[in-house]
């Protein structure tokens, strides 16, 4: 039960991260206290793009996150790659090939991305696949020998 909720929280706050950073980028907004309308503008386009982020990306991203908890993948850079390759998809969704370039922004849109992955995986993908007990996956667990009973003195 502990895992879902890092997840649910991970995933907020993942979306989060990616929607302010891509606002920050398009803002550039200094700090609060040079000009605190466009920062406020900033924090607020931010949530708005969060919740914009994160109803486009919540079926792929949850394909991802069954995928690591059933596999136990805690990997840094699967998280992070995966949702650079989540957030490149979703981008480019919808774009017309031309000249086999990219969309102008998709360096940007795989930034927040990847930071969104290592959001994530701070708070729920380190701990990928926990609930499935404590034994690692391939770990041989040590069974003693017939000498190694406790008690008995080895010379």
């Amino acid at each position: 039960m502990l895992q879902l909720l890092r997840i649910a929280f991970g995933f907020i706050f993942a979306v989060l991260a990616c929607g302010l950073f891509l606002a920050w980028g398009f803002f550039r907004a200094g700090h609060p206290e040079a000009d605190p309308i466009a920062f406020a503008t900033m924090v607020g386009s931010g949530l708005v793009g969060a919740s914009v982020v994160g109803a486009t990306a919540l079926t792929p991203a949850a394909v991802a996150i069954v995928l690591a908890e059933a596999a136990r993948l805690r990997s840094f850079l699967f998280h992070v790659g995966a949702a650079g390759v989540i957030a490149f998809a979703v981008w480019t969704l919808g774009a017309e090939a031309v000249d086999s370039t990219f969309r102008p922004g998709s360096a940007v849109a795989l930034a927040a991305g990847f930071i969104g992955g290592g959001i994530y995986w701070l708070i729920a993908g380190r701990r990928s696949g926990c609930w499935h007990g404590t034994k690692a996956a391939g770990q041989v667990t040590h069974k003693p020998a017939k000498d190694d009973q406790p008690g008995r003195d080895h010379l």
